[in-house]
């Protein structure tokens, strides 16, 4: 009879405790980053919906910034990062172009902040409706 001496194999306590630690922290960084990414997409989710309002090319400025305050509102954007002033509207053809430009700045871990950097820019009145 042949004894078969095999040596168990597998992750040991330390190594199980660096994996945890290392998804951990990844963890923190999603949990810390995800609110500022979900907010901006709200926000081009309002100037998306505004692109496909038909009226939109025929809007003055007030009133795309008017609908936009309330898509945002509805959507919950927090008015300390985003706000009218994060906007710029500029005549383009027989439309407008909206941009929004804002940072949002947030404290990570004590002293250290992340700074995220939102740009996106719609055509009004190209898109009538249609997708």
């Amino acid at each position: 009879m042949t004894i078969v001496r095999s040596r168990q194999s597998g992750i040991s306590l330390i190594g199980f405790l660096i994996i945890l630690i290392v998804l951990g922290f990844f963890a923190f960084l999603f949990m810390k980053l995800y609110p500022a990414y979900y907010e901006y997409y709200n926000v081009v989710g309002a100037m998306e919906a505004i692109k496909r309002e038909p009226a939109a090319a025929r809007w003055s400025p007030a009133e795309i910034l008017t609908s936009l305050d309330k898509r945002m509102y509805i959507n919950y954007v927090d008015e300390k990062f985003v706000n009218k002033r994060s906007f710029t509207i500029k005549r383009a053809g027989t439309g407008y172009t909206l941009s929004v430009h804002y940072e949002r700045r947030e404290p990570l871990i004590y002293n250290l902040d992340y700074v995220a950097t939102f740009d996106r820019t719609v055509q009004l009145g190209t898109n009538l409706g249609t997708d």
